[in-house]
């Protein structure tokens, strides 16, 4: 096993490493997945292929993988579950092992029928946790409180308002560029979202303003085509610090254990819908592919949010 290749830090034969980094690179430039379900899939797949070479006493190479028995695959799916990885855990790494599977077969590599019958793991269906327009307005208002440096406070109440007041995913926040940056009079932000899809949301000025504020605050040059949030350092600002944020807010306002930065698109969209928001329209300023996953937000209790909503976004009657 010396010297073999490694996926996501497990050993493999060094044909099948070379067919695993080409599915990668396949994942990432055909099918345009971001950086995050990049390395998740490289983990799944390097944990099952972990498993297998270990259930199997051999390194895994490709007969090994078209010889594996439906029996085989549900090991690895018990060794999961009583590693205690959630259903929803399990049910992306499955996907990952099927994705791969796939493109191996369509090429020519190995194929393994017995990955068909395999079920995929139940997954409890989960309801968005939002905010209450309160301790979302809180959060706002609390975020600047947390640095003493003003460009900071101002780097993060625009990155919040990105989440809260545009709907965004915290990584689409943080990939905008310095050229992307929306102005205080822009109506639209046109936002690169999962699988590079484009989308336009609507802006509402006191996000532009906000955005503005912390561009002429920063101290860092801002390269057109560089990241527009910067770290202290004047490196691009991680989805990190932004976590590490709301976790403060949680302790210093009481915040229930959900609020999270993508609480907050989570708020952004529930109270959309209690305002009286179209459903499709909702899911187009989301970027859901499927309407299914934006009708979620009807399991949630949303009457009691809608009262002050328009404090919050002034241009949503």
């Amino acid at each position: 096993m010396a010297g073999a290749p490694r996926v996501a830090g497990f050993q493999a034969d060094a044909d099948l490493g070379g067919l695993a980094e080409a599915w990668l690179s396949w994942l990432c430039h055909e099918r345009r997945c971001s950086p995050h379900t990049l390395e998740a899939y490289a983990r799944d797949l390097g944990g099952f292929l972990a498993f297998a070479g270990e259930h199997q006493g051999a390194l895994p190479d490709r007969r090994l993988l078209g010889e594996l028995r439906l029996a085989d695959f549900r090991a690895w799916l018990a060794r999961r579950a009583a590693s205690g990885l959630t259903p929803a855990s399990t049910a992306r790494a499955l996907s990952a092992v099927r994705t791969f599977f796939r493109w191996a077969e369509r090429r020519g590599h190995f194929e393994n029928a017995a990955l068909a019958l395999l079920r995929t793991p139940k997954r409890p269906r989960a309801v968005p946790r939002a905010l209450s327009v309160g301790d979302a307005a809180a959060t706002m208002t609390a975020v600047v409180e947390l640095d003493a440096r003003p460009w900071v406070a101002k780097r993060d109440i625009a990155v919040l308002l990105l989440l809260y007041g545009c709907g965004l995913r915290i990584g689409e926040a943080l990939s905008l560029t310095a050229a992307e940056a929306p102005k205080p009079d822009q109506e639209v932000l046109t936002v690169t979202g999962k699988g590079r899809k484009q989308r336009q949301v609507p802006l509402l000025p006191l996000v532009g303003a906000a955005v503005a504020d912390y561009v002429a605050a920063c101290p860092h040059r801002l390269a057109p085509e560089g990241p527009l949030f910067r770290a202290i350092r004047g490196g691009p600002l991680v989805a990190r610090t932004i976590q590490a944020r709301l976790q403060a807010l949680r302790g210093a306002l009481g915040l229930p254990e959900g609020a999270t930065p993508h609480a907050l698109r989570h708020s952004f969209a529930t109270h959309l819908l209690a305002g009286g928001g179209d459903l499709r329209a909702i899911q187009e300023l989301l970027g859901h592919a499927s309407l299914s996953t934006t009708q979620r937000y009807t399991a949630v209790d949303v009457g009691r949010l809608g009262a002050v909503y328009a404090k919050a976004h002034p241009r949503a009657g």
